[in-house]
């Protein structure tokens, strides 16, 4: 567990280190598919005003991932905009962030289902929700950036930890 780690609401001076999180063109897909590559305040700003319940994962004053609520709808929370920091990862920040998100999910909106949705191409989320012991429960059909198939798949981890 790693109790040196914090979990608040993101404020406006996070955002410039988020922006950071999403080295490649690529990883800003997986984290934001509307996005253009690099991300900057201004779009990352646009998408939190769209969103509920933004919250960062710090490790004393530095911001090391970032997620949100984008839809809560029949006792299920979809959580996106998932990312970590890139000298954060394989560190447990992802694991101890999306525990944080389940459990904010259920005092905020009752939820007994957490879901999130991951790319097929997106190996590394694939296996950390595999091993929080997300499963998937629909596919669908998407373009990339360059106008290829992608499938985009939907995961839920129902009764999450409270």
């Amino acid at each position: 567990m790693n109790t040196d780690l914090s979990f608040r609401p993101v404020r406006d001076d996070d955002l410039p280190a988020i922006c950071t999180f999403a080295r490649t063109a690529e990883e800003l897909y997986f984290l934001a598919p509307r996005a253009r590559f690099p991300l900057d305040v201004e779009q990352l700003a646009t998408s939190i005003a769209q969103r509920s319940d933004s919250r960062v994962v710090c490790r004393g004053a530095q911001v090391l991932a970032f997620a949100n609520i984008y839809k809560h709808e029949q006792g299920a929370c979809w959580v996106g905009n998932v990312a970590v920091a890139p000298q954060a990862r394989r560190q447990g920040v992802a694991r101890f962030l999306m525990q944080q998100m389940a459990r904010l999910a259920a005092e905020r909106h009752g939820a007994s289902e957490l879901r999130v949705s991951c790319f097929n191409s997106n190996t590394a989320g694939l296996l950390l929700y595999s091993r929080l012991g997300y499963t998937p429960f629909a596919l669908e059909e998407r373009l990339d950036s360059r106008q290829q198939p992608i499938v985009l798949i939907h995961l839920r981890l129902p009764h999450p930890e409270r």
